[in-house]
């Protein structure tokens, strides 16, 4: 699959909406009790890039970037303002935001994800484009330092330690991240009139699997 790792413009993105999706069956049995099952491990985001749009020269560059993209063909990174971060928004990412697995001895890679917990309820969303420049790693709360003891896969969101962290010890990471999609549409329709009266395009923006 073609994907461009190149960000959409944060200007553009921000004030978006959107958020995750999820796909749940719902059979209603005939004594009124439901089963519920879900195809899906982990939710896929949706956006409008149009609702960012404030000016003429932001839809020349949307659409600059919808041609260079080939419409639905190339995917690219998205940031979503409302969750890009693995601490909370008001936060810095640190080294301790989000628990990435454990040593055994031997593995040297592991995959960053961030962790969304309710209740005794947890999700983990593996996480595979992280900003580059925004990681940070600790081994057993202490920090190690990018080129010496690890580096990252910035296209894949794995971590890869110089020498295989020993049995139990807690592999902690913090980052920033973008969202890897793509336009969902092949079409993009603007009107100069329309636009100055407040009628902005339409432009859906859809998470894909890599």
């Amino acid at each position: 699959m073609g994907f461009h790792e190149i960000r959409f413009p944060a200007n553009l993105s921000f004030g978006s909406v959107g958020g995750p999706e999820r796909r749940t069956e719902v059979v209603t049995l005939s004594n009124g009790y439901e089963e519920r099952n879900s195809p899906w491990a982990h939710s896929r985001r949706r956006y409008d890039a149009g609702v960012g749009l404030r000016s003429l020269d932001d839809v020349a560059a949307l659409i600059a970037f919808f041609e260079a993209r080939h419409g639905r063909l190339y995917g690219f990174r998205w940031k979503d303002w409302a969750d890009y971060k693995s601490c909370l928004p008001s936060a810095v990412p640190g080294f301790d935001d989000q628990v990435i697995g454990y040593g055994d001895g031997q593995e040297r890679v592991f995959q960053l994800r961030k962790s969304y917990q309710s209740g005794s309820n947890v999700y983990e969303r593996p996480i595979e484009k992280p900003v580059r420049g925004s990681v940070f790693v600790g081994v057993e709360g202490d920090p190690q330092q990018e080129g010496q003891h690890w580096q990252v896969d910035y296209a894949r969101g794995t971590i890869q330690f110089a020498a295989a962290p020993a049995p139990g010890l807690e592999i902690t990471a913090g980052f920033e991240f973008d969202v890897p999609v793509r336009f969902d549409t092949d079409r993009i329709q603007t009107s100069v009139a329309s636009f100055r009266a407040g009628d902005v395009p339409d432009v859906p923006v859809i998470e894909v699997r890599l």
